[in-house]
């Protein structure tokens, strides 16, 4: 079953959402768009979907307004604005929090380019909701100091073609306290086109969405490659 939805965001914002249910969900994973996509994303909501099969709910909000939108379209400052969207994320989340058919159930970020720095960010503000953390072809090293405060599993899908993305994850993958996990996507360049490469991604978001490692302590894990 799928909903419209309308999250209420800070500054008086209220943001569009689609709230995908399946029967009897396990968890909600909550997809955080970026560089200048929106919950239209075909790629998302394709993830989105193979995860509903497997009994995963999912929120695929807009995390701009259509004004914000369009001048981001011509400037692209907003895209790049984590605070921003780490501050709707935020939002997105105690929304999630606070629906009938999701607040009972384990939170997970899915977060592409940009958008994976501010689901960073946002799980370090809600340490004790967000359950883990995936992301596709992202930029965690936007996500600054926030990086090391994260206590949520991490898993860094990569393109094995994406070089220079794929080494900024490692580097950002040095500095998470939090158990992470790089996987190199084999044949994959930045968005995930090639055949195979994005159901690739989608089975493992979902292992690690169904059955994610513990939460971190005192020490990190390293950044594991895979």
């Amino acid at each position: 079953m799928t909903t419209q939805e309308t999250v209420s965001a800070p500054g008086g914002v209220v943001l569009d959402g689609d709230l995908e249910l399946p029967n009897s969900p396990r968890a909600v994973v909550l997809f955080v768009h970026g560089s200048g996509s929106s919950r239209r994303s075909p790629r998302n909501r394709a993830v989105a979907l193979a995860l509903r099969h497997s009994g995963l709910a999912s929120l695929l909000p807009d995390l701009l307004t259509p004004q914000e939108a369009e001048e981001d379209a011509v400037s692209r400052k907003h895209r790049f604005d984590i605070p921003l969207l780490a501050e709707r994320v935020v939002a997105a989340v105690d929304w999630l929090s606070e629906h009938p058919a999701t607040r009972e159930l384990p939170l997970h970020l899915f977060g592409a380019s940009t958008g994976a720095a501010a689901a960073l960010v946002a799980a370090e503000r809600r340490p004790a909701r967000v359950r883990s953390v995936v992301s596709r072809g992202g930029r965690p090293d936007l996500a600054e100091e926030s990086l090391e405060q994260v206590r949520a599993p991490v898993l860094l899908l990569v393109g094995e073609l994406d070089t220079d993305v794929l080494r900024l994850n490692r580097e950002a993958a040095a500095r998470l306290q939090a158990p992470c996990e790089v996987e190199i996507v084999p044949g994959a360049s930045h968005l995930f086109e090639e055949p195979g490469t994005l159901e690739r991604v989608t089975e493992s978001a979902r292992n690690w969405f169904l059955h994610p490692p513990a939460p971190a302590g005192n020490h990190g894990s390293g950044g594991d490659v895979r």
